[in-house]
């Protein structure tokens, strides 16, 4: 039996990079997951605790989690939920573990830009730059007018980035 989740939080540090024994890419990484509840009395939002939990992804997904996710990045993540007992040093205790089917940037904290994949070998194409990449803030030439550029975060203090553009279907 399977049991899929989705959680949403922070990933806790940059993603590490290996292979298994096979030479399959997997990425490792942690989230921090936020719980709070509503207090009607206060009538504010209360944290009451974080849950952490591993995540790792395979192969394409591994490839493409690593140049795109940051320590501190806000993220959905949907997959397998394994729960491991482990022991070390006369400690005990139990591990959360998820087994990636699907990443993305949580888009409530802010924008992001999607770059397709050519094909299974190329990950990105030539001159893309990951949002946090330090010349990707200087290098106008990795994304032509970049609607993302100038957008604010909050809402309320800029327009649509869309706003006159028409959707159209690309090969």
């Amino acid at each position: 039996m399977n049991d899929t989740v989705t959680i949403l939080g922070r990933v806790g540090g940059d993603p590490n990079r290996s292979e298994t024994t096979t030479g399959v890419p997997v990425v490792n990484f942690r989230v921090a997951s936020p719980q709070r509840r509503f207090d009607q009395k206060t009538q504010t939002w209360i944290e009451t605790g974080t849950n952490w939990y591993n995540v790792s992804a395979f192969r394409q997904l591994a490839e493409h989690a690593k140049s795109s996710l940051h320590s501190g990045d806000g993220v959905i993540v949907t997959g397998r939920l394994k729960l491991r007992e482990w022991e070390s040093g006369g400690r005990k205790g139990l591990s959360a573990d998820i087994d990636a089917d699907a990443i993305g940037h949580d888009l409530r904290w802010g924008a992001s830009a999607y770059v397709k994949a050519r094909s299974s070998a190329v990950p990105a194409p030539s001159g893309a730059q990951p949002a946090h990449s330090p010349s990707a803030a200087t290098d106008d030439s990795a994304v032509p007018d970049d609607p993302f550029a100038q957008a604010s975060a909050d809402p309320a203090e800029s327009e649509s980035v869309f706003a006159g553009d028409e959707w159209k279907a690309e090969d």
